[in-house]
């Protein structure tokens, strides 16, 4: 199984292209899409990126949906509408809009976060709080887990 996993701080060069990780691009590759498919996440200051797995995901999301009811064609635009293709050049690099650069505020480095199934793009000081965040919910929820087999094991 192909994911992509860990994470990665690269610096934009200055013509405004930055690498893509190789591990990353590697899982790309296998995936079968030419490219990356990037559009803004919907619930963190960041970038969603993928390929087929991806794509074939957002649609199974809208296929789920009746066709022409506001919740599809929100998602769609929100989606769809907000994304880019972007091709790696022969080393590897990407270059990002300046839409997508300023909306995140990526100026000098960013962070390619591997969340398995797909990554995420962030300014890498946003990230890093981020990250101290999910890990201290995570512990929260590994506790909860936790808990909750403990009390299940006791009725």
């Amino acid at each position: 199984m192909d994911l992509f996993l860990s994470h990665f701080v690269n610096r934009f060069d200055a013509k405004g292209r930055i690498s893509a990780p190789a591990a990353f691009r590697a899982v790309l590759a296998r995936d079968g899409f030419e490219g990356m498919l990037v559009h803004p996440a919907l619930d963190a200051p960041a970038l969603d990126c993928g390929g087929l797995a991806l794509l074939k995901e957002i649609n199974a999301l809208l296929e789920s949906l009746p066709p022409y009811s506001s919740e599809r064609e929100d998602l769609a635009a929100a989606l769809l509408g907000s994304s880019e293709i972007l091709r790696p050049d022969s080393e590897g690099r990407i270059l990002l809009s300046e839409r997508m650069r300023a909306s995140l505020g990526l100026t000098t480095e960013a962070a390619f976060v591997g969340l398995g199934h797909k990554f995420q793009i962030w300014e890498p000081k946003r990230f890093a709080a981020h990250f101290e965040e999910a890990k201290a919910r995570a512990r929260r929820l590994r506790t909860a887990i936790g808990a909750g087999v403990t009390q299940g094991a006791q009725e």
